[in-house]
Order: C-alpha cells, then structure tokens, then sequence
C-alpha cells in the first residue's frame, strides 16, 4: 500500500473521531438530547421525577411491594441500566444482590449511591448487621434531605442546560422535606410513653424512631435475608405483654406471617394486641395513589401508628 494511501486512511479516521470528542465531557445525555436515569428505589426515583420531571426519563426498578434486600435484576432492568446515562442507588448494601453490578457499570456511566454521601457519624450501624451501617436513611427526613441534595446536583451535572429548572425544583422540594420532618415530630409527639413503641417485621425504623423519640423493635433484623426464628417472636410477645402495647404493625414489602405469629403469641398470653395497619418501608405505595410518593408515604406512616398507639 502506497504512503499516500496510508496516510489518506489515517486522515479519514480522524476526521470521523473529531465530532465524538467534541461532543464529550460536558453533558451525559444520549444523541436525543434525553438525559436517561435509572433510581432503584421508588424513594429515589421519586425524587428525581420532582426534581427533573419532564426533562429526564426515569426509569425505577423496584415497585410497589418489592423487597430490596432480596431484589435480583430482571432483563428489562438489565437493559435500562445498559441505556442509562445515570444510575442512581441507595448503597449501603441495601441492594445487596445488585451492589457489585452498578459499581462495576459506574465505569461507562454516572453511578452514585446517594445513602453514602451522608456523614459516616450520622449513621447506625446495629447490632448483628456484621458491619453494615443501617440503609433505611429516608426514615430520617433530615437525613434524607441530604440524599435528595446529592440527587438533585448529580442529575444538574449530567444535564446543565437544566441545572436552573433542577436547582429551583430541588431547593423548593427541601422545604418540604424540612416541614414534613417537624410535622412528623408533632405527631409522634402526642403518643403517650408508655404506648411510644414501634414493633415491625423486620427493623427498618432505626432511624425513624431515633429522629422522631419513639423506640421501635423489629422481629427480624435489618435485612430480610434472614428469617425469624421461635426466639424473636418470643422476645417479642414478652415485651408487648409487659408494656401492655395496644398495636404492631406488618409492612407492604414484607410477608404477614411472621407478625401474625407475634399476635398470636400474645392472645395465647391473654392479651390482646392488633394489627395496626400496613407500613410502607423498603418500598412506596401504588402509583397514583398518595403513598405512591415520598411524602405521601411519609404521611401515611406517621397517621397508622399515631391513631394506633395513642
């Protein structure tokens, strides 16, 4: 082959690069000008659907009902998350099934867990979690405020044309935040002492309970990964006899049974407890519906254990 030929084919080939680097380094979005993101929570993808709205397609992997701690990507997830310009995940192991997969794609894409950009001293890292920090941080709005501050800076870095219509929609949707975490505090608040005790299915209200001063106790531990076993719902049964606890409560995301053995145990002591009512924790409510939003979920919550315990 002639140097001239050569030397024609290389000027070819950069003349086809010129336009890709030209187009880099400045936005994340794909060549339909669409900025495309994927949340795994409905918490998270909730937030970006305020913050962002219309601008973005957000896609969210876990639904009404689902358990994140057990959660395995399907095929429709997989090629989402292949598409996307931005991945957005709580971290701190919540997805346990699925952590090592979007770490491993943040070097394609953006990737942030926003649970761990919150201050490690602000986390609670319980007992038999093996080291892991507690990852139910939107129980916690001022912690969650923290998280959503992260969303919002992530999804305006990825897309500056619309980092002012972001940053507006983000500074608007904290004030919320910070008035649904007083609001929660007064509610919690008129809860006598002695019924100021939260028992779930499995113990996702650390933070809640200690943002809010009620104590909470789950049957199973912070993960659903483990089952309970005749030991939890004994200890259990023995506590809410003693304190005479009017209620308890099961969760969307997590099986009734286990509670239900709870209620049991504590009738065949001769007190009668309830079901107070269903809990949104690792997942939101139907969309459409009131709890099929963050603050929707919130309210929810906060009303079915105070008009329980109170």
């Amino acid at each position: 082959m002639s140097h001239q030929r050569i030397a024609a084919m290389l000027l070819s080939l950069a003349l086809a690069v010129v336009p890709l680097v030209g187009c880099g380094g400045e936005s994340a979005q794909d060549a339909d000008g669409t900025l495309h993101v994927v949340a795994t929570t409905g918490m998270i993808g909730d937030a970006v659907e305020v913050i962002a709205g219309e601008h973005v397609d957000i896609y969210t992997m876990m639904g009404p009902g689902v358990d994140p701690h057990l959660y395995k990507a399907t095929k429709g997830d997989l090629d989402r998350l292949d598409r996307a310009d931005v991945i957005l995940y709580n971290g701190l192991y919540l997805e346990a099934k699925l952590g090592q997969l979007l770490k491993r794609m943040g070097s394609t894409r953006i990737v942030v867990a926003v649970g761990e950009v919150i201050d490690d001293s602000l986390l609670q890292y319980p007992d038999g979690a093996e080291g892991h920090a507690d990852p139910h941080i939107w129980f916690d709005l001022s912690l969650w405020r923290e998280a959503v501050a992260e969303i919002g800076q992530v999804v305006a870095e990825a897309d500056p044309t619309n980092a002012g219509v972001y940053s507006q929609a983000a500074a608007a949707y904290d004030d919320s935040l910070a008035m649904l975490h007083e609001w929660t505090a007064e509610q919690i608040g008129q809860i006598p002492d002695k019924q100021r005790l939260l028992i779930t299915a499995h113990d996702a209200f650390g933070y809640f309970g200690a943002a809010y001063d009620i104590e909470v106790m789950g049957l199973q531990g912070i993960s659903t990964v483990s089952e309970a076993g005749l030991y939890d719902v004994t200890r259990l049964v023995d506590l809410i006899v003693n304190r005479g606890i009017k209620a308890v409560f099961v969760e969307s995301s997590v099986p009734q049974k286990a509670i239900e053995s709870v209620v049991q145990g504590c009738r065949e002591r001769g007190h009668q407890v309830q079901i107070g009512g269903e809990l949104f924790s690792d997942a939101m409510g139907e969309e459409g519906t009131p709890e099929g939003t963050y603050l929707g979920m919130v309210r929810h919550n906060v009303n079915t254990i105070v008009s329980s315990l109170k």
